[in-house]
């Protein structure tokens, strides 16, 4: 479990709450809670998407999609009923922000879902755990059964005459559900594999109405930005790039942990400084920036490189979901890249061919490759391979795994070569491989 940190460079907005008993509606209401859901319940839709357009709020899953500007997508009128999807899957390896939030605040992202219900007028909302948060279930349905005690959930909420029910709902464990259209089948009941797009969910989505679907760090956000101001808010960050973000800090570094940063953040000064450095005083190899589907990046890409999507995005990476992997040069690369392999080859919902073949082929080849049992061409041949999987799958799981591995190939070939000829691992001490 994530433990709390601090560091003075943070810049506490989502996580002011956490370790403040926040659990308890009656503490969160005392620090400030439901005010922004009153205020948005007078001011009404329209100036709530403004709001949120002007804080600048990306999501915080990984896409980086405007939010306001997503809300704003949504038709005005429907003949089926609209809903709000909070994604607290949370599946990408490095990542645990979203566990937070629900461990220590979540009333954040109840709120967070009854603004975002009035902005595009629906009366339902699903927050979906992933599977293993069986205990973080236990929070949110505690902190949901106590809104709707205060009649802060129900027919009139607020003693106003608008509707707003939230559901919580559990999956279980599968990391295809992260992918929204996935998430919107496993919530209806049916097995989690992707849906063919468009429709999109704004206009189709789940059980065939007009839905939103976020983050659980963007919705926990929106309470947040109209307390202080959509403007207020983006200022704290980069430009386009509004606000703070949780970034998880982990890997080879002496204070791993969750820590809130403004957008932009330097990412070097976030290994050296808010993480302390390289532990055991070891050298900086790579970076994972953003969870392990996105790109390595090495030290000198990072001198300057501040954590936004477009600038981490134009370094050839992304900043995904915030999961800061660090890497000592104490690791061995190929290692690394066969265990995010098969991660995927694992998690494959088998639905598209190239993702179902060419996450196993991967897998084997680079098992193979590991043991020192490969060939040159079989380098050139899992880049090939990752490459042609690119693009060509219903959901980005696909993209998911291609992109790691290519970055691994092109910027670490050296290493790869060294495993030829029968060379074992260079740094691994006891080597155990089940040839497949």
């Amino acid at each position: 479990m994530p433990k709390l940190v601090s560091h003075p460079d943070e810049v506490k907005v989502i996580s002011k709450r956490f370790g403040m008993g926040a659990t308890d509606i009656d503490r969160y209401i005392e620090l400030g809670g439901y005010e922004s859901t009153k205020k948005a319940l007078a001011e009404g839709p329209e100036w709530i998407v403004n709001e949120m357009k002007a804080s600048g709020l990306r999501g915080r899953g990984g896409a980086g999609f405007p939010t306001g500007l997503k809300w704003s997508f949504v038709p005005k009128q429907s003949a089926k009923p609209k809903y709000v999807l909070v994604n607290g899957d949370e599946s990408e390896p490095g990542t645990c922000k979203d566990h937070l939030i629900f461990l220590h605040d979540p009333h954040a992202i109840i709120e967070g879902t009854i603004i975002a219900g009035l902005a595009i007028g629906a009366k339902t909302g699903f927050i979906y755990l992933r599977g293993e948060y069986r205990y973080l279930i236990e929070i949110m349905e505690k902190a949901v059964a106590d809104a709707y005690a205060k009649g802060f959930l129900g027919k009139n909420i607020f003693g106003s005459e608008t509707e707003y029910q939230v559901i919580v709902q559990s999956g279980a464990g599968a990391y295809e559900v992260g992918e929204e259209s996935a998430l919107m089948e496993s919530l209806e009941g049916k097995r989690g594999v992707p849906r063919i797009k468009p429709p999109f969910p704004a206009v189709v989505g789940l059980y065939g109405g007009p839905t939103v679907i976020n983050n659980a760090e963007t919705i926990a956000a929106v309470p947040h930005i109209l307390g202080m101001g959509g403007a207020a808010y983006a200022a704290l960050g980069s430009e386009r790039n509004g606000g703070t973000r949780l970034f998880g800090l982990s890997g080879h570094v002496e204070r791993p942990g969750i820590y809130e940063l403004p957008m932009g953040y330097n990412l070097k000064k976030m290994i050296y400084e808010v993480g302390g450095g390289i532990r055991g005083g070891r050298k900086l190899k790579a970076v994972v920036p953003g969870g392990s589907s996105t790109p390595v990046l090495l030290p000198e890409e990072i001198e300057t490189l501040g954590m936004d999507f477009d600038q981490v995005g134009k370094a050839g990476s992304m900043l995904g979901s915030g999961a800061v992997v660090v890497i000592d040069d104490q690791t061995c690369i190929v290692e690394f890249a066969l265990r995010t392999i098969k991660f995927y080859a694992h998690e494959s919902c088998g639905w598209c061919i190239p993702c179902r073949e060419g996450t196993d082929w991967l897998h084997k080849s680079l098992t193979r490759f590991h043991a020192g049992f490969g060939t040159m061409k079989d380098i050139d041949n899992i880049q090939y391979l990752a490459e042609n999987m690119m693009g060509r799958t219903f959901c980005p799981l696909g993209d998911a795994a291609a992109m790691p591995t290519i970055g691994f190939v092109k910027k670490f070939r050296k290493e790869f070569e060294d495993h030829l000829n029968g060379k074992p691992c260079p740094f691994a001490k006891h080597l155990e491989v089940a040839l497949v």
